[in-house]
């Protein structure tokens, strides 16, 4: 499992910006796409997913694991669950993390952390991992307006390898719902990721009746 982790699996985080369906719906995409996850959940997040979504996450982290697994039929094994001081994780080391990881939704205060290289939880020792081994970190904030601070954080980050992409979901394929919204942004994730996905119909092509 844990080469089939590094060469296939995604790393999740999942931080307490607002916009927890943009994480959750990958998450789901995901686990269909037959991809090991390790999902990393901080707990300001654990508060916005109980105040945005119905999704009813338990205290406990392997409790919280198999609620997921089950909520979005993973296989077994396939979603692993962690806290952020859980440091026995392999997303904390470059000989057993994922080259692949997205933060979403990702605060600005985690952007500055990056930025800076902190490491001061599995998350941001998680990112800087992926970094430094010069795998595919991407990154979705979601704030508004943003401050030069936030701006020269995103740019730092940028030149360091990292993809910036806010949750800016577009509007010529006239949605209706707020799931086509969502969906929207998550299926441009997938493509950086290179994992098929039919979310959405691309530019230039009509969705079928």
């Amino acid at each position: 499992m844990s080469e089939s982790i590094r060469s296939q699996g995604i790393t999740l985080a999942l931080t307490g910006a607002s916009g927890m369906q943009y994480g959750l719906r990958l998450l789901e995409c995901l686990l269909a796409a037959d991809r090991p996850v390790l999902l990393l959940i901080s707990d300001p997040a654990r508060v916005v997913i109980g105040m945005e979504t119905d999704v009813q996450l338990p205290g406990r982290n392997r409790d919280a694991e198999r609620y997921l697994s089950e909520l979005y039929r993973a296989a077994p094994g396939q979603l692993r669950l962690f806290g952020n001081s859980e440091w026995t994780s392999a997303a904390a080391s470059g000989s057993g993390a994922p080259r692949r990881m997205v933060i979403c939704p990702c605060t600005t205060g985690t952007l500055g952390s990056l930025a800076a290289g902190t490491s001061n939880n599995l998350i941001e020792r998680a990112a800087d991992v992926v970094l430094k081994e010069r795998g595919q970190l991407i990154l979705v904030p979601r704030e508004m307006p943003l401050s030069t601070l936030h701006l020269e954080n995103m740019l730092r980050l940028s030149r360091n390898g990292a993809t910036i992409m806010p949750p800016s979901p577009g509007f010529y394929n006239r949605p209706t719902r707020v799931q086509e919204l969502v969906d929207f942004v998550v299926a441009r994730i997938l493509d950086h990721l290179a994992i098929p996905q039919d979310l959405m119909p691309r530019w230039g092509q009509a969705r079928e009746p």
